[in-house]
């Protein structure tokens, strides 16, 4: 591998180079570096698993080779009382390495129901607004190729359609902030490895057994699945072929919204034409679903029952008027109207 830009007069350099001179650091190294396509400065987030600080170590390695000056976030959930001591362990650990860092707080009343799902939220709120902050668009995120499967299962069990089923790609936008998923081809084992070698450590989330959460279930699932004979490599050609049959319905989705829309009132108000709905269902669906995030700037899109009974309106050419993601849709004279709520 190439030590472009590196120098082992340079003392940070030396101890990345030195990292380097273990065969399968290298190996893992090179991979990363043959997917990670960023000229521009980015947001790595921390939460000090073995897998996050794997990518700390794979970006600062980027970094310092392609002259780049990425920020590290670690959030602190404040949701187990040794939450607030294990990010200042993460944060020691990291500039042991030359990888400064900053500790984002989870301030508030925490819910009783759904606390996975809350922490996730305000953890990407506070990361979305360093990252608007300091005029950032690429936020660097450490899912690897378990969480894939997780998420296939997750979503299968909620019924999900397509789109939910291969959501975890390497790279979404959310806010016009790339989401990138560097490692997402990476397995659990590398990870490990890397994290152990290099740092010596990492945050064991008890969370991450408990089975009342049903993540965890699902891991469990799958461990037994493995023990069958299941094929994680194969289950990856299954879903990169699932990817490409979203990749060409997100395609039409595109054209539909392009061709069969106006925008009217500086970005307030779309209108949207007949030929809109003369398309399939998922990519009338889907289209809609976008347009709506788009003028309701939610942090979600709306999806699944709701835009179906949105949909059943106006198939039956029923006159309405609803709020849904932010957004008024009306339909006015054979029309429907998307605006902002007020």
């Amino acid at each position: 591998m190439s030590l472009k830009n590196l120098s082992v007069k340079n003392k940070i350099h030396k101890e990345y180079i030195v990292k380097l001179n273990n065969p399968r650091v290298n190996e893992i190294y090179k991979k990363f570096e043959n997917s990670f396509k960023l000229d521009k400065n980015f947001i790595v987030a921390v939460s000090g698993g073995a897998d996050s600080l794997a990518l700390a170590f794979l970006t600062k390695l980027f970094a310092l080779k392609n002259n780049l000056n990425p920020k590290y976030y670690i959030v602190d959930h404040k949701l187990r009382k040794e939450s607030t001591s294990e990010a200042l362990k993460v944060k020691k650990i990291l500039n042991s390495l030359n990888i400064s860092s900053k500790i984002l707080t989870i301030k508030g009343k925490k819910p009783q129901n759904r606390i996975q799902s809350f922490a996730r939220e305000k953890r990407y709120d506070l990361l979305f607004s360093e990252c608007k902050k300091f005029k950032i668009n690429n936020l660097i995120l450490g899912h690897h190729m378990d969480d894939t499967l997780e998420n296939f299962f997750l979503r299968m069990a909620r019924g999900s359609g397509l789109k939910g089923l291969v959501s975890l790609g390497e790279k979404t936008q959310i806010q016009n902030i790339n989401l990138i998923r560097p490692l997402i081809k990476f397995d659990k084992k590398d990870l490990l490895f890397l994290s152990k070698f290099i740092f010596n450590f990492y945050v064991d989330d008890p969370s991450n057994y408990d089975p009342k959460f049903n993540r965890i279930k699902i891991r469990n699932f799958i461990s037994q699945l493995k023990s069958t004979g299941f094929d994680k490599k194969k289950f990856q050609l299954t879903l990169e072929n699932l990817k490409r049959s979203d990749k060409t319905i997100r395609f039409y989705v595109e054209k539909n919204k392009k061709i069969n829309s106006i925008m009217k009132s500086k970005k307030k108000e779309l209108i949207l034409k007949r030929d809109f709905f003369d398309n399939s269902y998922e990519v009338v669906f889907r289209s809609l679903s976008d347009l709506i995030h788009f003028i309701g700037k939610k942090q979600n899109a709306v999806r699944g029952k709701k835009i179906d009974n949105i949909l059943d309106k106006i198939k039956n050419k029923r006159l309405f008027k609803e709020t849904l993601g932010g957004c008024v849709i009306k339909m006015v004279n054979q029309t429907v109207i998307l605006t902002k709520e007020h």
